[in-house]
């Protein structure tokens, strides 16, 4: 029979309800949380929690019980905003996983996105009901079991508690899935349980821990027997280390890993082919992309468990590329690897250019620009070049004319592309924060658009010449006249209702001031070339702005008054005598 391995556990929830806070807590004293970007997770981590230490956190808890898990294996997933492909690798890999809910925010978007993700993949989860010191009167008990906490509790706080855990449980219920509180679930196949805790006072979290040993051990022993084989794994993270040169982070999630090893890698392009030099393992309890401690050197590493490896050559790997050991033909795992790095994003024929520094970051940034309805032109890894600011300025659409950067920054030939004003770059490494930004900037860009629209379209015009208001009769003739509807500007044509064309406004002026433009009700003094008075003009004849054909269905589009909507019409009525489907 084959070793049991410790089971991956995988933290999802929305963002601030507390997810790399609660794993903080879990290992006892580190902060990675304090020291990611916005204090929210960019990149899955990993920390390996040994069943020793699990038994010593929980102490009277597990009196007498035995377990064949070594422990338990848990990965940080990004907080974005929505959940992603990226996530939707981290639950199909996952053999259970926590859903952090903020007990007094209760559920929020991205708690339904985490809810869709389990159930899609079928993933056994237990709830950490977080931020229970947040209730009014808690008394906190660091580091106790909530049953020890709540025998110190007042009346008044537990009931509270109860409302607080039955609100979520209803939530729950709305989504198809019964959850309770987990010292009253009789049956774990049927109820969620909910697991009401403080990660910042570590209160709970015992509990939490058992829950998750309790359902591995009772549930998916099957499943975590693993046999000798080839690895297989993720990698997290490419970096640069002293004394050791460019190495990687990876999750091996099945057979065992060995120094000189063969093995495949993702890559932007071809897989990579290198071979093992060495093989650093956290200390337990540590956490792989933020260590407090130096690595122990291994020879070998068996599944599931989080390293860092160097390798005889790992240029061009990809954060969130796969990884292979190969203990036979490379062909076919090289293809089998190719296939695993192609991002998967859907791409449309007008969108934006996005660039990550990761094939999960890539996906996330896409997932969530598909959940906002904003298509993607183009995706890939790695740094801002040239020719991504050449393709997005030739977008015909000029809200597309962006690109977005995801811990991705122009190179210097990029940077003197982006000069040129054509294209705006959007940087950030919060993924939720850099949609919104573009947001806001595609908002304030479309209203922009529309004014300058607006300005080049010709409105509607409808005008009367007043009487005793001659001041020249030609070259130009300058008369007074009422504006019955609509608008007047310098440069417009002037029609009369029998459809000749006799001039052009040449300026506009009140009270001896030149304007721009002249309104509704307004009286001004028109300057009109090619006509006299008394000729093609007669004083209050009333007459209309010419409007280009083309003009006609932008403006059916806008917003107009009714006075305009019949002057528009009267237009179109009086070209159509000449041409039955003018305008139409």
């Amino acid at each position: 029979m084959g070793r049991v391995r410790q089971p991956i556990v995988s933290v999802l929830g929305h963002v601030d309800h507390g997810k790399t806070t609660l794993l903080d807590a879990i290992r006892g004293c580190t902060d990675v949380a304090s020291r990611e970007p916005g204090r929210i997770t960019q990149h899955i981590g990993a920390s390996e929690i040994p069943l020793d230490d699990i038994r010593e956190r929980c102490g009277a808890l597990v009196a007498g019980r035995r377990f064949r898990i070594p422990g338990l294996l848990f990965i940080d997933t990004p907080g974005h905003q929505a959940f992603t492909t990226l996530r939707a690798r981290g639950g199909s890999l996952a053999d259970l996983a926590v859903l952090v809910v903020d007990i007094v925010d209760g559920f929020k978007p991205q708690t339904l996105e985490s809810l869709n993700i389990l159930k899609k993949y079928k993933t056994p989860f237990v709830v950490a009901a977080n931020k229970v010191d947040l209730i009014q009167g808690w008394h906190d008990h660091p580091g106790r079991s909530l049953m020890e906490s709540l025998k110190e509790q007042d009346e008044g706080v537990l009931e509270e508690l109860d409302r607080r855990v039955y609100k979520l449980a209803e939530a729950f219920d709305r989504e198809g899935i019964s959850a309770e509180r987990f010292d009253r679930v009789s049956d774990f196949t049927k109820n969620v349980a909910l697991v009401p805790l403080s990660a910042r006072n570590r209160e709970g979290i015992p509990d939490l821990l058992l829950m998750l040993v309790g359902l591995a051990q009772r549930f998916l022993e099957g499943q975590l027997t693993t046999e000798e084989g080839p690895a297989e794994g993720t990698v997290l993270e490419v970096k640069e280390e002293k004394g050791l040169g460019t190495t990687l982070d990876a999750i091996i999630f099945s057979g065992t890993i060995e120094r000189g090893d063969t093995i495949i890698v993702g890559t932007g392009g071809k897989p990579l082919v290198t071979r093992v030099k060495a093989l650093l393992r956290p200390k337990p309890l540590d956490e792989i992309r933020d260590p407090r401690q130096r690595f122990d050197s291994v020879k070998s590493v068996t599944a599931a468990a989080g390293i860092k490896l160097s390798a005889q050559v790992l240029e061009g790997v990809v954060a969130g590329a796969p990884l292979r050991v190969v203990r036979g033909d490379v062909s076919e795992a090289a293809s089998k690897i190719e296939e695993e790095s192609k991002p998967a994003v859907e791409t449309a024929d007008e969108g934006l250019v996005v660039k990550a520094d990761a094939i999960g970051s890539l996906e996330a940034l896409a997932y969530e620009l598909g959940h906002a309805g904003i298509p993607v032109k183009r995706a890939e890894v790695g740094d801002i070049a040239k020719r991504d600011v050449v393709d997005a300025a030739t977008a015909r659409d000029r809200l597309f004319r962006a690109i977005l950067g995801f811990n991705s920054h122009p190179l210097p030939d990029a940077r003197e592309e982006i000069d040129k004003g054509e294209v705006t770059v959007f940087e950030n490494n919060i993924i939720y924060k850099l949609i919104e930004d573009y947001a806001a900037w595609r908002e304030k860009r479309r209203l922009e658009l529309d004014k300058d629209r607006r300005e080049l379209i010709v409105h509607p015009g409808k005008f009367m010449v007043l009487p005793n208001c001659v001041f020249r009769v030609s070259k130009p003739a300058v008369v007074g006249v009422r504006v019955l509807a609509g608008r007047l500007r310098p440069g417009q044509a002037v029609l009369k209702e029998d459809g000749r064309v006799i001039g052009r406004i040449k300026s506009i002026q009140k009270e001896g001031e030149p304007v721009k433009e002249a309104m509704q009700g307004m009286e001004v003094a028109l300057a009109i070339e090619g006509v006299t008075v008394g000729r093609q003009l007669e004083v209050e004849e009333t007459m209309y702005v010419d409007i280009p054909e083309g003009h006609v269905r932008e403006l059916r589009k806008l917003d107009l008054t009714s006075d305009e909507v019949e002057c528009l019409d009267r237009v179109c009525f009086i070209h159509a005598r000449e041409r039955a489907f003018w305008g139409k």
